[in-house]
């Protein structure tokens, strides 16, 4: 049978007019020829509202008497029998009544979503369960009734139904949505202009975001790779230098001048080495877009601009921020820049801010982090410098200029070579000298056109000459190397130094610094590989990025770390000077690895110091607890034993009956004992097969008196996998808790309900109840909460019970009872294959 639809009107605040638009969307289904029917809508005594229930089916109620009161609840049992196609289920996260079928209205929902029904429903957005927090500090009102939203994500169709807080506030005013007793003090709480404000911007930005995912859905499906603004998603280029934190903030707020706008900073890194930025101030930087509520993306790629606009398309950005360049004016000669490229290159569906800043056009300085050879493009420029700019000054003194005389055309010839020794380094200013020498002689040493040197002293000029570009280009190239040589040192202290830092502190995690080691050597993954001896095989303990390698001689750099560890990095070859950082890192990576192992034996150690602590507290129990029970037994045994007391036949029995108590009371903190100590162990092994809950829950309720507990157990319930001792065992420790808490004129009780794949067994108690900080400590071993006594037990029954209960694959957890008292819920899988059993019900229902 195929799942029915779920359509949610989603209210940006109570009185928009939700259930008007569902009754509204109905009448128009039914036109249709649609089976529509009401299984449960609340006019509120709205005059309109109830109008446009005329026409309509509706099923009848189910009615339930709750402490001396008769309330009405949706009848899911008359509505599945009924089948209709769509049903109206209004106020979705409604709570029902105790004795109910589900405890959430939106669990009836599910059920009838699961028989095939479409449904049609309405929330306020201040019902959804993570936006509480929020709603409370907006209005100062905590919504006890909210729905998960997971439960409003899986819709097939949300329709928000909006209206501007004048005019919710003159409906309220008119008296269309509460009493007028009751109009003064709503307009001038909830209702006031801020916080409908507030919550309308709730609304739109929580459905904003769902139409988003499906936009995200449909492009992928699509493969729409054009960009299509519908949400400004804006890109920020970083380059690693101090004006990054200036383009995260400008960018900020160009997002927050739209709604929903959203930040994703990306750093493109060359794979040339260690990346060219501080990563200090990466980190720095990282931070901030994350305080912001942005994100933060490390990208590897050759070139920068297309993979910065790759980057940006791939995830529908609308906009860029990119930062002045830091060049000099004359720098630009090496090419347009990153900025002007991507403003070309973008389009017309991407716009591109230019942010001026500090360090704008005051050169880009050393280099943080490059490598001491020079790039592929100086070397390119650097021999056609040295060898084609001496050809094409020949031509420009021998066709277009005027002689000016050796001396100079010497001054020019060498200011050819310094320019390609700062290129390209010591080999093209050497060519460029060789090259040089042999023009001036051919077209500027008489006699010309010849090698022949007729002047002495030409000679010498022409030797000078090349001896002074030599000698000049080995000086620039040397002071080239040195000046990279100590960028790069500067960049690895800086490497080293946030390592230590990080070390110091205790911060990284292993795949924190593995993901550190990536980032910093443009790698596609790192891992950390380890063996036991040479001859076993390699284990990964840890690793980053797509297909890690498995053993060293697949990586392309692998780095040992003793004899039997080692890190394995893919995705290029690393120079030899790369190494040394690298092998810094691997350390750090061991010691990473080995104290995440010592925190694991340290966790290890108090779990042993809490099973001391426990057995300690065992012995007190022993001391004390046991000893109560024996007292009394050894007591009443001595009594009846006694030759000098004549006992009659109703002392007699009533020194038996005390003897049976102790005896039970001894028998079930025994049993108890011995039960924590199996689940301290782990020697529990259930023993799974699918059974009735009416099966064992009435066998577990023989430890309390007849007339203490009210049994709700449907028959239409699904089977449960579970252990029927255990189950039995835990029921039975939630039911003593529960009467041993309740007043005496107060009935525990015990009901079963199913939802999805779960079935919940809930024991609802009418005592003191546990204040929210006390929920979890209850389920502690040898905890009692309030004022029992210590004849009451040794504090076990519920610790017990949730150790069962996860054993059997469920879980315990404690809430209030509406009205007051505790609720034990017990959740149970669910046979697989079980479905409900739909009750034998007339098909047609009375409206």
């Amino acid at each position: 049978m195929a799942r029915g639809k779920l359509r949610i009107y989603l209210g940006a605040a109570p009185g928009v007019g939700k259930t008007y638009a569902m009754l509204s969307e109905a009448h128009r289904r039914v036109e249709r020829g649609t089976d529509c029917v009401v299984a449960f809508v609340e006019h509120h005594n709205r005059p309109r509202t109830e109008v446009m229930l005329h026409g309509l089916e509706q099923i009848a109620r189910r009615e339930l008497r709750y402490r001396g009161t008769v309330f009405t609840e949706m009848d899911v049992d008359e509505v599945l029998a009924r089948n209709p196609q769509v049903a109206l289920v209004d106020e979705l996260p409604h709570t029902n009544i105790p004795g109910s079928r589900n405890t959430k209205r939106w669990q009836d929902v599910e059920e009838l979503l699961a028989a095939g029904i479409d449904v049609i429903t309405t929330v306020n957005i201040q019902h959804l369960e993570s936006l509480g927090d929020v709603v409370e500090s907006i209005t100062g009102v905590r919504q006890q009734e909210t729905v998960p939203d997971e439960v409003v994500r899986r819709a097939d169709q949300i329709e928000l139904v909006d209206m501007s807080p004048q005019a919710l506030r003159r409906r309220m005013a008119h008296g269309n949505i509460y009493k007028p007793d009751k109009v003064d003090a709503a307009l001038s709480n909830y209702f006031r202009p801020g916080n409908l404000t507030a919550l309308r911007e709730l609304a739109l930005l929580w459905v904003a975001d769902r139409v988003d995912e499906y936009l995200t859905e449909y492009r992928n499906e699509h493969r729409v790779s054009k960009i299509w603004g519908s949400r400004e998603r804006i890109v920020v280029g970083l380059t690693g230098g101090p004006e990054g934190r200036t383009l995260i903030r400008r960018a900020a707020r160009l997002a927050e001048k739209g709604a929903g706008g959203e930040v994703l900073a990306v750093y493109i890194a060359r794979s040339d080495g260690l990346t060219s930025a501080s990563p200090k101030e990466l980190a720095v930087q990282r931070t901030l877009v994350e305080d912001l509520g942005g994100t933060f993306h490390h990208v590897i790629g050759e070139d920068i601009p297309t993979a910065l606009l790759d980057f940006a398309r791939g995830v529908n950005a609308t906009q860029i921020v990119l930062g002045v360049s830091r060049r000099k004016g004359w720098q630009y000669v090496f090419g347009p820049g990153v900025g002007a490229t991507v403003a070309r290159e973008s389009g017309p569906d991407l716009d591109v801010h230019l942010i001026t800043h500090d360090e704008a056009g005051k050169g880009r300085g050393l280099p943080v982090a490059r490598s001491a050879r020079l790039g592929r493009s100086r070397v390119v420029w650097g021999w056609l410098v040295g060898v084609g700019g001496p050809a094409l000054l020949t031509l420009l003194l021998t066709g277009v200029t005027p002689s000016v005389g050796l001396a100079n055309d010497m001054l020019l010839f060498l200011t050819l070579t310094v320019a390609a020794a700062l290129l390209g380094g010591l080999y093209p200013a050497l060519a460029s000298a060789v090259v040089g020498s042999l023009l001036l002689n051919w077209f500027f040493t008489p006699p010309v056109h010849t090698l022949t040197i007729a002047d002495p002293k030409n000679i010498v000029a022409i030797a000078i000459f090349v001896g002074v570009a030599v000698s000049v280009a080995s000086v620039v190239d040397l002071a080239a190397r040195r000046t990279h040589q100590a960028a790069r040192l500067r960049a690895e202290s800086e490497i080293l130094s946030v390592l230590a830092g990080s070390v110091l502190r205790g911060e990284t995690s292993l795949e924190a610094l593995l993901e550190r080691v990536r980032e910093t050597f443009g790698m596609e993954s790192v891992a950390l590989l380890e063996r036991d001896s040479d001859v076993d095989p390699w284990t990964c303990a840890g690793s980053v990025g797509p297909r890690p390698c498995r053993s060293p001689e697949n990586a392309d750099v692998d780095m040992p770390v003793g004899d039997h560890m080692a890190l394995a990095l893919s995705g290029r070859v690393l120079p030899a000077e790369d190494r040394r950082v690298l092998a810094a890192f691997a350390a750090q990576a061991a010691v990473v690895l080995d104290r995440q192992r010592l925190q694991s034996q340290a966790d290890q150690s108090r779990a042993l110091a809490e099973g001391n602590r426990i057995r300690t507290a065992l012995l007190a129990a022993v001391s004390h607890d046991l000893r109560t029970p024996l007292a009394g037994i050894k007591a009443a045994v001595s009594s009846l034993r006694s030759e000098d007391v004549a006992w009659s036949e109703e002392d007699q029995a009533e020194l038996l009956e005390g003897i049976e108590e102790g005896a039970d009371r001894l028998d079930n903190l025994v049993g108890n004992l011995l039960d924590m100590s199996r689940l301290q162990t782990g020697t529990v092994t259930p023993l799974i097969r699918e059974i009735d809950l009416d099966e064992v829950v009435p066998m577990a309720l023989g430890g309390v008196p007849e007339d203490s507990v009210e049994l709700d157990i449907p028959e239409t319930l699904p089977m449960v996998a579970v252990d029927p001792g255990l189950l039995e065992r835990s029921v039975a420790n939630l039911v003593e808790n529960a009467v041993k808490y309740s007043a005496a004129e107060e009935r525990v009780v015990v009901s079963a309900s199913a939802m999805a794949d779960r079935v919940e067994v809930r024991v609802v108690d009418r005592g003191p109840g546990v204040p929210d900080a006390a929920k979890d400590r209850i389920f502690e071993p040898f905890q009692r909460y309030g004022d029992a006594p210590r004849g009451a037990g040794v504090g076990l029954g519920l610790a017990v019970a949730r150790g069962f209960a996860e054993a059997m694959r469920g879980t315990l957890t404690a809430e209030d009872t509406p009205g007051g008292g505790l609720t034990m819920v017990l959740t149970l899988p669910a046979a697989p294959g079980a479905h409900p059993i739909r009750p034998d019900l007339p098909a047609t229902a009375t409206s």
